[in-house]
């Protein structure tokens, strides 16, 4: 029987990237393996610590922080947005979606804090990434791939995304990424912390979860895999190095992807989602919070409008959750994303599973490559 091990290496130096970490934990049994190396040349072994930049998996961890503003008192889900956001006090709306950002028309209410988390706002992007307005998202706001270094400071890029219509009215329409970036600035703005000072304080310590944050330390540069993309000729090209855009501290930490983390950090994470937000002793979200977190929130027509990135799975707040027949995975309740740096995590809250790969090569596209596939298809025992 293939064991994890076997289904990691399998697709390690095949085109896949050079290396990876896998967790699967089912309730107290746990299973760690660490393959290939950190680098194209082979010169660093992977190893269980390897410190990776985890995109996407940013989004869960970000919406939890909301969520423990929400148990504060300070927000409720309900809120209009523009207190704590002026920018975002008087939205416009493109007439139509093709249409040029000149032709608006004005929203018909105001973005809540429940749309930022159900990725309901307005603002995002979809299959048609050559709409107008979501042009002006990559161009003004750098949407996309994650690039730390290259992202003006909250209050200037706040004030770029006032300058850009939403796509559709508040409510309406799942949209991805920028709803949560948007979350950051409110994190911010409502807690008077910066976001890597609310998540560390918050979140990082509490659990335990020493190496995540939006930079690494020169101290720990040495775990920092290399980052790579697939090159013109299927080759490897290096896109990041350990010294490079992760290794300072970046003016914008965006709350859609500027994590690095490790998957024993994640696995913290998951952990504390699993026991409905508790670890230990501590209590850092209740009950109620994690299951509106890991409750999918969209109506079928809206889960249609984003398949290209949800394959027919449901959003909760900042991961998926598996609702549909049509979902190929389709484990119900399963709750989680993927990042576009080649990493993935996810719990199974009925069953105690969690599911953690961490790997350096981007992915292509929104549909997940055959090594998060292969990956998934063991930790269902498939």
């Amino acid at each position: 029987m293939t064991d994890l091990n076997d289904t990691l290496k399998t697709r390690s130096g095949d085109g896949s990237g050079p290396g990876a970490v896998g967790l699967v934990a089912r309730g107290d049994q746990l299973e760690v393996r660490a393959v290939g190396s950190a680098d194209a040349d082979g010169t660093t072994p992977m190893a269980r610590d390897s410190i990776f930049r985890v995109a996407s998996l940013t989004k869960p961890v970000v919406a939890a922080a909301v969520m423990m503003l929400v148990e504060d008192g300070r927000i409720a889900l309900d809120d209009a947005v523009e207190r704590w956001l002026p920018e975002l006090a008087s939205p416009e709306v493109v007439r139509t979606p093709s249409g040029a950002v000149g032709d608006v028309v004005p929203a018909a209410r105001p973005i809540t804090v429940l749309d930022l988390l159900t990725s309901l706002a307005g603002y995002g992007f979809s299959s048609d990434f050559s709409l107008p307005a979501t042009g002006l998202l990559f161009s003004e706001l750098k949407q996309g791939p994650p690039q730390p270094q290259h992202v003006q400071e909250p209050d200037a890029w706040m004030a770029a995304l006032s300058r850009i219509p939403l796509l559709h009215q508040p409510g309406d329409t799942w949209l991805y990424n920028t709803c949560s970036d948007i979350q950051g600035v409110l994190i911010a703005r409502v807690s008077g912390r910066s976001l890597p000072e609310f998540l560390a304080e918050r979140l990082f310590e509490p659990l335990g979860m020493t190496d995540t944050g939006f930079d690494v330390p020169a101290g720990k540069l040495d775990r920092f895999t290399h980052y790579y993309r697939t090159g013109p000729d299927s080759g490897l090209q290096l896109v990041d190095a350990p010294d490079g855009q992760w290794s300072s501290v970046p003016a914008f930490p965006s709350g859609a992807g500027g994590l690095v983390s490790t998957v024993d950090d994640w696995h913290a994470f998951a952990r504390m989602l699993l026991a409905g937000g508790t670890s230990g002793n501590r209590h850092l979200l209740s009950p109620g919070s994690v299951k509106q977190m890991t409750t999918d929130h969209l109506t079928p027509s809206q889960r249609r409008a984003g398949t290209l990135f949800l394959e027919g799975q449901g959003w909760g707040f900042g991961g998926s959750v598996d609702v549909a027949e049509t979902n190929p995975w389709n484990v119900p309740g399963r709750y989680g994303w993927i990042g576009g740096t080649g990493t993935a995590a996810h719990i199974i809250p009925a069953t105690g599973t969690a599911t953690i790969l961490m790997s350096q090569l981007e992915l292509t596209g929104p549909t997940p490559p055959a090594r998060m596939r292969d990956f998934w298809r063991y930790a269902a025992g498939a």
